[in-house]
């Protein structure tokens, strides 16, 4: 009998899943090794029993999409994460750089009643402290463009950290340092395309970041 609820890997993998193709980006078991940094072989025995187990489908050109049954339980998972970032960042004053890391221990364990409590008292955000929209809320991603795609002069306002930049804790600290951050206003002061960088006038301070962590990052550009 199918189990009500993934076990936590099978959550991790949904969780991925359900954001590369919320960014329209090819689900194939190359990314999600990429991202769950495992060999390929393992993903594909996940994979194997996720379809199996209906979780997930795979089309003739191995693309993986998530079932009903699968969306509902990435769409709870992310929730969950989100909302204990969230927790973490408000209520209880752990460094923005830090809360995805410690989200990840408490995702798997949380209730569905404890969530809903946890939506209440946080007043039904919309976005985690790095920016990313809440399942339901991702047409806020539509007037935010990459970094990269941003040109000389413009004030920006800094948006979304993307999810796969989170992983990255060195990158998170960095950006936590210099304040680049959701809501932070800055100007671009210079993208050079040949050297694939782009530097940022925040406050007092000039920052300089490479396309890798750049495209990363969302802004609003300011009329």
């Amino acid at each position: 009998m199918k189990s009500h609820r993934p076990t936590p890997t099978i959550e991790d993998y949904l969780g991925i899943i359900y954001t590369l193709e919320r960014d329209q980006e090819p689900v194939i078991g190359a990314r999600l090794a990429e991202w769950m940094e495992v060999s390929a072989p393992t993903v594909t025995a996940t994979v194997k029993r996720m379809i199996r187990d209906g979780w997930v489908t795979m089309d003739q050109g191995k693309e993986i999409g998530l079932t009903p049954r699968g969306r509902k339980a990435a769409r709870s998972l992310l929730r969950r994460h989100m909302l204990s970032e969230l927790l973490l960042a408000r209520l209880l004053g752990v460094p923005w750089s830090r809360v995805h890391m410690e989200a990840d221990q408490m995702e798997h364990t949380i209730s569905q009643e404890t969530m809903e409590r946890m939506l209440e008292r946080l007043d039904d955000p919309k976005t985690c402290p790095h920016g990313n929209p809440l399942p339901g809320h991702e047409v806020l991603l539509e007037d935010w463009v990459a970094l990269t795609t941003a040109e000389a002069g413009q004030q920006i306002i800094i948006r979304r950290i993307h999810e796969s930049a989170e992983e990255d804790h060195q990158v998170m600290v960095f950006l936590e340092e210099h304040r680049l951050m959701p809501g932070t206003e800055a100007v671009v002061h210079e993208v050079i395309p040949f050297n694939e960088t782009v530097s940022l006038q925040v406050e007092d301070k000039t920052v300089v970041l490479g396309y890798a962590v750049a495209k990363n990052i969302s802004v609003q550009v300011k009329a």
